[in-house]
């Protein structure tokens, strides 16, 4: 059977293996309302410029809004021979409004600049979707760092107990991730805010179009500026890639931390039976699935990112075949994306903190002995490097006597430099609240970035 799309230039029939190879049917009819949305601004410009009249823009917008209603019923039949969503929907509004005025539909356009223009709709509506998505995630995360401004917890670096923080300001770094994706996706948002349809294959139009109310339609801020570049770039799918490829490196590392804060050696805090599983075998087991699914999706998304990279890097331009390959990752990306800062929200949600084994911990990895050494900087006038090797005589007393440095009684019995208002310095609370740089772990602190995330989230 040989395609309609080109069987004026070929008189061969397409093999089947071909159609099949050939066609992205099966992955791009998810854009329909895409397509179909920019069809009707496309006809609706086509009128303006008096190269369609009102009788034939009538038929074709009755005609799609059919075509659109029959697909979201699943009345729509897709044919492998269509190619491509494109074809298919306009295939089947010349059945309804009868090829004359059906053809006059693709006057001034090409599947080049309309894949591109649909695949565009797609992206900018998805890095709406997952900004509404993390907004709520932050609002959990604030919701926990409010509870939890005096809840004292270790903190790591080379997962080695360091500084006594808060719960609050453990969790509340992550919101600030969280911010910075936010930013990072209105950024792509407004890069991509350019319309290419209206490019054609490559070249652009000899008709006298009005490619700027086009774009307006379809909320777009301003047409391409160059064809070529309006079929060819991809840059605005890549950027949602990545957008989403940093998100699952935040996710990841939070989902990680809560599989080790959840375990029984920290047992920091507990996860809802609603969100977690058991074992085959070990009737005892508490399985944190969600947090290691989003941390295993990880690799898909960077691997979707890398796979339309590779694609895209020697490419000639205009438009090529291999950019077919552009909209598959894309899709699953967003689909992945979306999922896991749904069901990572509502398992937030619902974990318990464990305030006393917080506290418990803290008297592990001897945490005050920063604050002791700047003790004596700044009370004593002591340099630093000779207040840490008189700081590492304390914990080495401590170690000796197999006690926190927290548990000292009397800290002149190790060194005459200390008096009575040192000992004031060994209290976990004491040491939250001494930080007075911006950003730290006081509760001042915590409460003025729990107010700067909020004005945030107003603010847009």
């Amino acid at each position: 059977m040989k395609n309609q799309m080109w069987s004026g230039r070929f008189s061969g029939v397409s093999d089947e293996l071909l159609k099949e190879f050939n066609a992205s049917l099966n992955i791009d009819k998810e854009l329909f309302k895409q397509d179909i949305k920019g069809s009707i601004a496309h006809a609706s410009m086509l009128k303006h410029c008096g190269i369609l009249n009102q009788n034939e823009l009538d038929a074709i917008l009755k005609g799609l809004k059919q075509v659109k209603s029959e697909i979201q019923n699943g009345d729509f039949v897709f044919n492998i021979d269509d190619e491509d969503i494109h074809m298919a929907v306009e295939k089947r509004l010349s059945e309804i409004i009868g090829k004359e005025i059906g053809g006059k539909l693709h006057t001034a356009r090409s599947r080049n600049d309309q894949v591109a223009t649909d695949f565009k709709l797609f992206v900018k509506e998805s890095l709406l979707e997952l900004e509404l998505l993390l907004k709520e995630l932050i609002l959990t995360l604030i919701a926990h760092a409010k509870e939890h401004k005096k809840s004292i917890m270790p903190s790591f670096t080379h997962l080695q107990h360091a500084q006594p923080i808060s719960f609050s300001f453990w969790i509340l770094s992550y919101a600030f991730m969280f911010k910075r994706d936010i930013l990072r996706l209105r950024n792509s948002l407004e890069l991509a805010d350019e319309c290419p349809l209206g490019s054609c294959a490559c070249a652009g139009t000899s008709y006298k179009t009005d490619r700027a109310l086009s774009a307006n339609l379809l909320g777009f801020k301003k047409p391409m500026q160059n064809a070529m570049d309006g079929v060819s770039d991809r840059d605005f799918a890549l950027d949602l890639l990545y957008d989403i490829a940093v998100i699952f490196t935040h996710t990841s590392r939070l989902c990680e931390e809560l599989i080790l804060f959840s375990s029984s050696e920290f047992n920091f805090i507990a996860i809802s039976d609603s969100f977690s599983t058991g074992s085959s075998i070990m009737p005892q087991k508490k399985n944190p699935d969600v947090c290691e699914l989003i941390r295993g999706k990880t690799g898909r998304v960077y691997g979707n990112l890398i796979a339309l990279l590779t694609t895209m890097k020697a490419l000639p331009l205009a438009y090529n075949k291999d950019m077919q390959e552009d909209k598959e990752g894309v899709f699953d990306s967003v689909k992945t994306a979306k999922k896991s800062l749904i069901i990572l929200n509502a398992m937030l949600k619902e974990m318990q903190v464990k305030k006393e084994n917080l506290l418990k911990a803290c008297q592990n990895g001897h945490l005050l002995a920063t604050d002791l050494a700047d003790y004596l900087v700044r009370e004593k006038n002591i340099p630093f490097r000779e207040a840490h090797f008189i700081v590492g005589k304390v914990v080495a007393y401590a170690e000796n006597k197999g006690i926190d440095i927290s548990e000292i009684e009397n800290l002149t019995e190790i060194d005459n430099v200390f008096d009575k208002e040192a000992m004031k310095i060994l209290d976990f609370e004491h040491s939250l609240n001494s930080k007075q740089s911006e950003g730290s772990s006081s509760i001042s602190s915590i409460e003025k970035q729990i107010e700067n995330l909020e004005d945030f989230l107003k603010a847009k």
